[in-house]
């Protein structure tokens, strides 16, 4: 396969572009719009952080984040697919270089040069361009080669795989214990309500090893191996999928550890090693942007009782009190798949990763405005706080750590009541 094509699942253009893939992330449509203070429902949206909010405030909040949807995807044009088109191409140039490079991997300099420039093209196509299409944030564009359906991205694991897991449990079921298999990911207790087992003393460990191997992990896991151990599926249910993904694993391993060190004659052994060393610098960088956005103390998780009779609006709430932020420069956000933004991406998975940052400031004053939390951080003090959590709960207990430093991140809400009260009252909400 040449670097400089796509892989494509189907090279048939897409059937019906009217028509909403399953692996797209609808926004809960499944949920009836009923919510706590309505008849028969629940008051499990209720949390330290929410308990000053009526049903009504929270049906404000839903109603302004649709309304910041709505100018967005109205607003995509050109100008949008030009920017996908480009750093697709400079993602397939950085390829391309980092491969001719290394067929000189015998001379240092461009082993060094060369690895580098691979390693950031795993990373770009990876973050920003294979997360991101396989959302389908940019199948308005009807282009069957940048679009959801058809896009096979540079990871072991399958895009049809990855997109059942992640797209549809991830996103509809955050941060929920016991629908959310990103909890942990069946390995770490990064949450005080799992319980614990001896297994986790050396989960510090455990998770430097997941780092390293990063896309072997997610493609293990996008598998859901612990449904046959739960006796709800058979090892034979399971064969196609381990067998696709043992494909796609292969081909994976053909191309950067034999085909193109090949190429390099003399050099294969050092370039081999270079493609090696580019996997584990996109594993390392996966794995700690992903860690950033859902792991740090002050995030929250959710019982399952969460989801009963949930409303749209309370879904967009758990997502903001699920996800957090890391803040820096616009190439932090590129290399990051703008999932630096990660609280904006989970209110709104389709929507082009190039917005986020423009109404990441709407988000936050939104926040500010109702008196929730919006986590964000520099991503030091984001991992930091990751790395706190999963040693502390490598032993028993861990409640009233991890609730203390959750409530400090709690806002000092007496400027929301004030605004809410302005609302109860029919007045307009003061802006930022």
């Amino acid at each position: 396969m040449s670097v400089t094509s796509p892989s494509l699942r189907s090279t048939s253009t897409v059937a019906n572009p009217e028509v909403v893939p399953d692996h797209v992330t609808r926004i809960n449509e499944a949920k009836t719009p009923t919510g706590p203070g309505r008849p028969g429902a629940s008051t499990a949206h209720i949390t330290p952080s929410t308990a000053h909010l009526s049903t009504e405030d929270i049906e404000r909040i839903g109603a302004e984040l649709e309304a910041m949807r709505d100018e967005v995807m109205s607003s995509l044009g050109e100008a949008d697919a030009q920017y996908i088109r480009r750093v697709i191409k400079t993602q397939r140039g950085l390829e391309i270089a980092g491969r001719i490079m290394l067929l000189g991997a015998l001379f240092p300099p461009a082993f060094v040069l060369g690895t580098a420039s691979l390693g950031v093209a795993k990373i770009l196509e990876n973050m920003e361009i294979g997360h991101n299409v396989l959302h389908g944030q940019w199948d308005w564009m009807r282009d069957p080669e940048i679009h959801s359906t058809t896009w096979e991205w540079d990871a072991v694991s399958t895009a049809e795989g990855w997109q059942h897991a992640h797209n549809y449990l991830h996103h509809t079921y955050t941060n929920v214990h016991g629908k959310d298999r990103d909890i942990g990911y069946n390995l770490l207790r990064i949450d005080p309500d799992q319980p614990w087992a001896p297994h986790y003393l050396f989960q510090f460990l455990s998770n430097a090893g997941l780092a390293l191997i990063f896309e072997w992990g997610i493609a293990m896991f996008d598998l859901e191996i612990d449904e046959v151990q739960r006796g709800e599926k058979t090892w034979a249910d399971k064969k196609p999928a381990i067998m696709g993904m043992l494909r796609k694993a292969g081909k994976q391993m053909l191309k950067d550890y034999v085909v193109f060190p090949a190429l390099s004659g003399p050099s294969f052994v050092p370039a081999a090693v270079g493609g090696l060393v580019a996997n584990l610098m996109r594993n390392v960088w996966g794995h700690a942007v992903i860690f950033c956005g859902h792991f740090p103390v002050e995030v929250e998780t959710f019982d399952e009782e969460r989801l009963e009779n949930e409303s749209q609006a309370e879904w967009y709430v758990r997502q903001m009190l699920g996800s957090a932020n890391i803040e820096g420069s616009t190439l932090l956000h590129i290399m990051t798949g703008n999932l630096s933004h990660q609280i904006e991406h989970h209110l709104f998975p389709d929507m082009p990763s190039n917005h986020y940052a423009r109404i990441a400031p709407q988000v936050r004053d939104l926040c500010r405005r109702y008196g929730l939390p919006y986590h964000s951080g520099p991503m030091w003090k984001q991992y930091g706080g990751v790395l706190w959590k999963i040693a502390r709960l490598s032993f028993p207990g861990g409640h009233e750590a991890v609730e203390k430093r959750r409530r400090r991140g709690l806002p000092v809400i007496g400027e929301a009541v004030a605004t809410l009260r302005r609302l109860r009252d029919g007045a307009a909400p003061a802006a930022a």
